[in-house]
């Protein structure tokens, strides 16, 4: 989402609080099935570590074959302890099961506080 600030580069800063992962998927269309087999055994994964509090796939609408996962986690720790834990020591490996014209762009955010609109 953010080609000058990589996951890698955000997962090494010094935050406090929820993070919230937005991942955008996209898929071929012949490669949906598999895409959505391979993310629901990830999400389970990452669904029983510690700190997870919620995902929500969605899809584009209309024939979109775009994803975006939105999953809130308790801290950036926590999360990067998950992402070790789930990927292990080599993420592009597991990465691997996904289809092969996959194009994933993940990006962590924290909430923002507009008065009247956005609460914290």
């Amino acid at each position: 989402m953010d080609e000058s600030n990589t996951l890698k580069d955000q997962m090494e800063s010094q935050v406090t609080g929820p993070v919230i992962l937005i991942n955008k998927f996209n898929v071929k269309s012949d490669e949906v099935e598999q895409f959505l087999k391979v993310w629901e055994e990830d999400a389970t994964k990452f669904k029983d570590q510690s700190g997870f509090i919620s995902a929500q796939l969605h899809k584009g609408i209309g024939k979109s074959t775009v994803f975006i996962n939105y999953a809130v986690w308790e801290s950036l720790k926590h999360f990067k302890n998950a992402v070790d834990k789930v990927m292990g020591p080599d993420p592009q490996s597991r990465l691997n099961n996904y289809p092969k014209n996959l194009v994933v762009s993940p990006h962590l955010f924290k909430k923002v506080s507009v008065p009247g609109i956005c609460g914290d």
